[in-house]
């Protein structure tokens, strides 16, 4: 039986590498807010829908080429339904300033069930630090 049960999660650890992560599409909604004369806070909220029939294990969060401050990460928080953060993530921009971060979505436990680890609709809120283009501040 254990046999059956770690050739089972194999197999499927093998296809979640395979198969394309859960995009999220929406329009997000954006902030700059300066922090001082040299830095501005960027906010980006956005609405992600994981359906309920959904097969894929993974899910990704990703952001274009873009002026991201040297030295700052890229904060991801992820909040249900009753505004509850659910999930927080840090990461570090590539040398073109995108950043992508890749989470699970569906797991296996020991007995070969699935389970779900985000299913609805959540929002997603980005925080970047940038150089500031204010010259006010």
């Amino acid at each position: 039986m254990k046999t059956k049960v770690g050739f089972l999660i194999a197999v499927i650890a093998t296809l979640g590498v395979l198969m394309a992560p859960i995009p999220s599409h929406a329009e997000s909604q954006t902030s700059i807010t300066p922090i001082n004369e040299e830095l501005s806070l960027k906010k980006s909220t956005l609405t992600m829908t994981v359906p309920e029939d959904n097969k894929l294990p993974w899910g990704v969060v990703h952001g274009a080429a873009s002026v991201s401050a040297e030295r700052h990460p890229i904060i991801i928080q992820f909040f249900n339904q009753d505004d509850e953060m659910v999930h927080v993530a840090q990461v570090e921009p590539k040398g073109d300033g995108s950043y992508d971060y890749r989470f699970r979505v569906l797991n296996v436990d020991e007995n070969g069930e699935i389970q779900r680890a985000f299913e609805g609709e959540y929002t997603v809120v980005v925080y970047r630090v940038i150089p500031n283009t204010n010259q006010i501040v």
